[in-house]
């Protein structure tokens, strides 16, 4: 049997975990209170403004059924605005507010420093080879996903 420090899913779990940690340290130290994927949240919503809320759990690769919760934690802070949608009274468009574009904007050198000190075991060259190799990989497992992955383009036809 393969020792456990030697399987890919006990090390991308432990990676999450670093990941995790590291994130919460450096936003908190900029003086937020904000979670990795209420950040990528506020990214996709930022990009994609006026998108609803299943979108946007497409687009972070989070659970459609719980996206809820991260929107309402994000309003209730002053990051977004939900309001019904103009063309379908189910669902609820997203916007950013102008609390939330300037917290992005006071994060983003903390959330920089966080992803380099989540690859700081490595040099510039490894750090690129260790990311096309962890895209590659997560690319190729998306459809495995309890919630994978979904890209929107502008034309709504080809969205995947």
């Amino acid at each position: 049997m393969k020792d456990i420090n030697d399987m890919p899913g006990h090390l991308v779990r432990r990676l999450q975990q670093i990941a995790v940690a590291v994130f919460h340290a450096q936003v908190e130290s900029a003086g937020f209170d904000l979670t990795p994927v209420q950040y990528a949240a506020l990214v996709r919503v930022r990009t994609h403004p006026g998108i609803d809320q299943a979108t946007l759990a497409g687009l972070i690769a989070y659970d459609r059924t719980t996206i809820a919760g991260v929107v309402d934690r994000l309003v209730q802070k002053g990051f977004l605005t939900r309001e019904v949608s103009g063309t379908d009274r189910r669902a609820r468009v997203l916007r950013m507010t102008e609390t939330g574009e300037a917290a992005l904007n006071r994060i983003a050198p903390a959330v920089e420093t966080a992803q380099k000190l989540m690859l700081s075991g490595l040099d510039e060259v490894e750090v690129a080879e260790f990311m096309r190799l962890l895209r590659k990989a997560t690319d190729a497992a998306n459809d495995f996903s309890r919630a994978p992955l979904r890209e929107v383009s502008s034309d709504p036809a080809n969205a995947k």
